[in-house]
């Protein structure tokens, strides 16, 4: 079989098989480009009322962040995280019922609650979402197969100039 036919066939093949997991991978990343620019993928973040060293205390930012229903804090283990963002003045206790709550730094005032859906996009993204296992044999996989397609895509998209410069090359061998 001549390689153009066969790699025709991969490159076919190939983009039917990973279909699905790429436009999922490609639409999740597409959101996730735009999380700082759209506030409905991720909050804006706030600025607090002094960017000096913090005078409210954790225990005193997480109380004010505890008093927020829809976050479901009540312990420490409730948080996915906390971001310390020193450079604007806040304190980001992010639940793990992806709900964010901002505290100011100085004031332990709440400045913003929002949910926060960039992480669940994340995890659609990176495949985790569907199972912790997908993301190494389904999303891996699928990678690999569109670096597949990539390579077999410029080979065929090259061939038709490389062969029809052989054949310039051969008419002015011979003329």
């Amino acid at each position: 079989m001549k390689p153009q036919i066969l790699l025709r066939k991969i490159h076919r093949w190939g983009a039917i098989i990973i279909a699905l997991p790429v436009v999922v991978m490609i639409g999740a990343g597409v959101l996730l480009t735009l999380k700082k620019d759209i506030d409905w993928i991720q909050p804006p973040t706030r600025e607090g009322s002094s960017l000096e060293l913090p005078s409210a205390t954790f225990e005193e930012m997480f109380a004010a962040a505890k008093s927020v229903p829809e976050a479901g804090i009540e312990k420490w283990q409730d948080l996915a995280r906390v971001d310390i963002k020193p450079d604007k003045g806040i304190v980001k206790f992010i639940a793990k019922s992806r709900w964010e709550v901002q505290i100011d730094t100085s004031t332990a005032k709440i400045l913003q609650v929002a949910y926060r859906r960039s992480d669940l996009i994340e995890t659609i993204h990176d495949g985790t979402f569907f199972a912790e296992s997908a993301k190494l044999f389904l999303i891996l996989p699928a990678g690999v197969v569109l670096f597949v397609l990539w390579c077999t895509g410029l080979y065929m998209f090259f061939l038709p100039y490389y062969k029809r410069r052989q054949r310039r090359r051969k008419k002015g061998e011979f003329a």
